[in-house]
């Protein structure tokens, strides 16, 4: 049996809070409890998963990368909301996926299931009665069943080629009825289901960027070449320069640095503000020194075709706020700043 990371109960770190009243050491005791007991099932999911059911997941991951079609999710109550989350992370890393409500299945949405596809339910009992239709439709048909539940004796798990067999684990709520627990082993199961087959096909990120067009996952996933700043507002000046007209050139753009440039249009050194104030103190003449005199040699670059968040995490590790974008021949074609890649972060909606 393969050993699974401990999230048991003396390893958790409980929070000691400062307690201010009776009452706030109820709530904050309360939502331990709750939290505790979610760790506690996905300790008990990953043991499944690293015993017996395992074995059954790499199946499914087979069956789902050998499909033509899509994988269809369906699912009743709480079960059916993990459901569309799961169908549109599959969609989102490139398994094509949706979701079939079961009631509306049996009123003309069962024609969306085709024999290319596969179908995976979640119904922790097993025994959702909605789900009968659609069962007895993909078995007819010969449809590939996946089954997500934890009763191995289900009508569900019975009927299905592949089941998932969720561990029983109790509920967080203070009854032990409402679908908690068994739903944040839903959704981790699902998100596994997801990452794992994206990692097989070799999901790139230009793959990704081309499923999140909108909002900031697709902001931060373009390409410099599309938000850098070209043409005059990029500063620049030569290696001869007097220090006197290359700080006009600096103060009239807002990036608080100067690219130098030799004959040939490469950029061969770059003068920041810090190093100005440096250059200052050692230089009391500074203004009638040149660019040349002053600049840092070989400075950092980016090429056109790197990713903005690719180029945020570069300006973040190299301490930088400032960026130019150069060709194949080191000539600068164009110059971001931190701050256009983090109002790309900040933008739309994931």
């Amino acid at each position: 049996m393969t050993r699974t990371p401990d999230f048991g109960e003396e390893r958790m770190n409980e929070p000691k809070p400062s307690v201010r009243t009776e009452e706030d050491a109820r709530i904050i005791n309360a939502a331990v409890r709750a939290v505790k007991a979610e760790c506690k099932g996905l300790q008990d999911l990953l043991s499944a998963l690293g015993d017996g059911m395992g074995h059954v997941f790499a199946d499914v991951v087979r069956l789902i990368l050998s499909l033509q079609g899509r994988v269809i999710l369906s699912g009743m109550g709480k079960s059916g909301h993990v459901a569309r989350k799961i169908a549109a992370t599959l969609a989102s890393t490139g398994t094509p996926s949706f979701y079939v409500h079961p009631a509306e299945a049996s009123h003309g949405d069962m024609g969306m299931i085709t024999n290319k596809d596969a179908v995976l339910m979640i119904s922790n009992s097993g025994e959702t009665p909605e789900l009968a239709p659609m069962i007895q439709y993909v078995r007819r048909r010969s449809i590939p069943l996946i089954a997500m539940t934890a009763r191995a004796n289900s009508a569900l798990a019975k009927e299905a080629d592949h089941t998932l067999l969720l561990p029983k684990s109790p509920e967080a709520c203070s009854i032990g009825l409402a679908p908690t627990t068994s739903t944040t082993m839903q959704m981790a199961l699902g998100d596994a289901l997801a990452v794992t087959l994206a990692e097989l096909k070799g999901l790139t990120k230009e793959e990704f960027h081309s499923f999140h067009p909108g909002g900031n996952l697709g902001a931060l996933l373009q390409h410099l070449r599309d938000i850098m700043h070209t043409g005059k507002e990029l500063p620049l000046a030569g290696p001869e320069t007097p220090m006197r007209e290359a700080l006009l050139v600096m103060t009239g753009h807002r990036f608080g640095t100067l690219g130098i440039v030799d004959d040939k249009g490469r950029l061969i050194g770059i003068i920041t503000d810090g190093d100005l104030r440096r250059a200052m103190e050692q230089n009391p003449d500074l203004l009638s020194r040149t660019t040349g005199e002053i600049m840092t040699k070989n400075p950092k670059t980016l090429p056109p075709d790197t990713l903005a968040v690719a180029a945020l995490d570069f300006l973040n590790r190299n301490k930088i706020t400032v960026v130019f974008v150069v060709d194949d021949a080191d000539r600068p074609i164009g110059i971001v700043h931190v701050h256009d890649l983090l109002r790309l972060e900040g933008s739309g909606s994931a």
